[in-house]
């Protein structure tokens, strides 16, 4: 960690010294965007309790308000990333999410991490399909959220910052109407550990891991259907997941990790969206 730093991420499972998180709205097109429809008033509690959970974690928790009427906004990983130099705001493929981007420029602005670069033209992206490999390497999903243009783009962007991007095509699964990210399926949890989806998971990917000596924890397919899968690190081997999932649980137990868990039936289930989901990283290290 940079001294005096409020910003910068160059890892997935270093310690999260600050997040942002926005509030859900508990009014909006919930059908429209392809969610189940929540209880309003357990949707806002839950997020609450998700929230608590992780200052108690030793986590600077950063809350952006609602954005009203969009409902998947509190997904607020999704609309952009921070790196070490500041935020890179990206162009949102789902056209309910089009104006979620520059929401969350506002929001980082607020948090005191200056915009840097912005996804222009063609180029797509959503952050559920960038993961860190290491502090010098990202890989990038080519999903149907995440196009050729923007994997080109960010290319550009993180040389700046001698940051090697490489990607790894996502399959078709069930098709573009569906969300399949790449962390749909993986999740790094430590530096040497990960819970993996293996059926999903694009043969490079898992040539990476394997090259890299990490273990996998592999997700059962039942419960990758409840988001067994969506795991944040707060620090390298422990993680917050939803509850509902004892065997990936037990797993990672097993293999060292301290897991806490929280009740996610609204404010995860409903919307298809994770712990990593409901997060922005700010600062790690």
């Amino acid at each position: 960690m940079r001294p005096q730093a409020r910003f910068g991420v160059r890892s997935m499972t270093a310690p999260l010294r600050r997040v942002l998180v926005r509030r859900p709205a508990t009014t909006g097109d919930f059908a429209g965007a392809d969610w189940r429809a929540p209880d309003p008033e357990l949707l806002a509690r839950q997020h609450d309790q998700f929230c608590e959970l992780l200052a108690d974690l030793g986590s600077e928790v950063e809350v952006a308000a609602v954005a009203d009427e969009m409902v998947d906004a509190t997904y607020v990983r999704d609309p952009g990333m921070v790196t070490n130099r500041g935020a890179v705001l990206f162009q949102m493929t789902k056209p309910a999410r089009a104006a979620e981007p520059p929401l969350l420029g506002i929001a980082l602005e607020a948090a005191g991490v200056p915009v840097i670069a912005e996804l222009a033209g063609p180029a797509r992206a959503d952050g559920g399909d960038i993961i860190w490999l290491d502090e010098g390497t990202l890989l990038v999903g080519r999903s149907y959220r995440t196009n050729a243009a923007g994997v080109r783009q960010l290319r550009e962007i993180m040389a700046a910052e001698d940051v090697v991007v490489s990607s790894a095509d996502m399959p078709h699964d069930r098709g573009p109407d569906h969300v399949l990210h790449l962390m749909s399926v993986i999740s790094p949890v430590a530096d040497d550990l990960a819970v993996v989806y293996p059926p999903l998971a694009p043969v490079p990917l898992m040539e990476e891991l394997a090259a890299r000596s990490v273990r996998i924890i592999a997700v059962p397919a039942e419960e990758y259907q409840t988001m067994a899968c969506n795991v944040l690190a707060v620090q390298p081997g422990v993680v917050v997941m939803l509850d509902g999932n004892p065997q990936t649980r037990a797993a990672l137990t097993k293999a060292g990790c301290e897991v806490r868990v929280y009740d996610g039936s609204e404010i995860s289930i409903k919307g298809d969206g994770g712990p990593t989901c409901l997060t922005a990283l700010i600062l790690r290290g």
